[in-house]
């Protein structure tokens, strides 16, 4: 029986995607929405970030309705939440410790990649519980690749 459920872990109806890049210069600078990105142990190229388990992050976009809906919003755009991915189709939450192929890059996806306060800033009272368990995914580059704007996102195990 544990076999079955191992194996359900790893089944997902289908590939996500890559529905928006954003690339951080430096904290509080604005952000910058290229079509494709080069991804190095660094995190994504002319992004802030550092190596190491932090060094990608990623949103669901399914989950941007929901934090607009939750802030008592219209819309949220993923420049306003700052992360770098954000992924389509495919339940991230399901992923946590999964290897992935991004394009032509491989991440592991580390831990949660919680909200920070000034969510209350951009996102009005409340932005930061609006955040909440929507925060998205830290991810650690495994090997370096190029990310496109509509690149599949699978489970390194279905990509290979």
């Amino acid at each position: 029986m544990v076999t079955a459920f191992a194996e359900m872990l790893k089944c997902h109806a289908a590939p996500g995607r890559v529905a928006w890049i954003g690339l951080r210069s430096g904290r509080r600078e604005d952000v910058q929405m290229p079509g494709s990105a080069e991804v190095s142990p660094d995190g994504l190229a002319g992004d802030h970030a550092k190596a190491g388990k932090r060094a990608v992050t990623l949103i669901q976009a399914e989950h941007l309705p929901v934090i607009a809906a939750l802030a008592g919003m219209d819309v949220v755009k993923p420049e306003q939440l700052r992360r770098n991915l954000v992924i389509s189709g495919i339940n991230l939450a399901a992923l946590r410790k999964a290897a992935l192929r991004v394009g032509n890059a491989v991440l592991q996806v580390t831990g949660p990649c919680p909200p920070c306060s000034r969510m209350e800033e951009v996102l009005g009272r409340g932005g930061y519980n609006a955040m909440r368990g929507h925060g998205g995914w830290y991810a650690e580059v495994l090997q370096p690749g190029r990310v496109v704007l509509g690149d599949s996102v699978t489970l390194l195990a279905d990509a290979e």
